[in-house]
């Protein structure tokens, strides 16, 4: 019975905190994104075409970001059932979007005007206990291009 009511609070305070620190972070990514608009960054393998003469460096940005419990026990239970693990969605998606803003951050320190071959890595750095997984790594690089003037 005691061990029913430890995995009740588990859940319940990793459901609160885990929700309230998503919901922190996509406000965040949202203002930043915003603001960063202005510096495109884009798959192409080719720069833009045009005659002014650029400046090319490589740009990056990475983070790692935990599982919850709460996400972690619900993917547990979703993988008894099979389905998509939208728990795991989420923090995939933050993950990508907050790289691709720290490469955008780095390219506007420089005054880039584009970031192009833009390329995303992902890899799982932590296993918990049964290999489920317990941070995700995003690294986001590309070529920042900077107009000569």
């Amino acid at each position: 019975m005691i061990d029913l009511i430890i995995l009740v609070t588990l859940l319940a305070l990793g459901y609160g905190f885990g929700s309230y620190a998503e919901s922190r972070h996509y406000k965040s990514i949202i203002a930043r994104e915003n603001r960063l608009r202005h510096i495109p960054a884009v798959t192409s393998r080719f720069p833009p075409m045009n005659n002014n003469s650029r400046e090319a460096e490589l740009v990056s940005g990475s983070v790692v970001i935990s599982v919850d419990y709460f996400k972690r026990f619900i993917a547990a239970l979703r993988n008894l059932v099979g389905g998509r693990v939208t728990s795991y969605e989420s923090l995939v998606d933050r993950a990508r979007r907050e790289a691709i803003l720290r490469m955008k951050a780095q390219a506007e320190q420089l005054n880039a005007d584009i970031v192009f071959n833009v390329k995303l890595e992902t890899s799982s750095i932590h296993k918990g206990r049964g290999n489920s997984i317990g941070s995700v790594e995003v690294l986001a690089y590309g070529t920042a291009l900077k107009t000569q003037q």
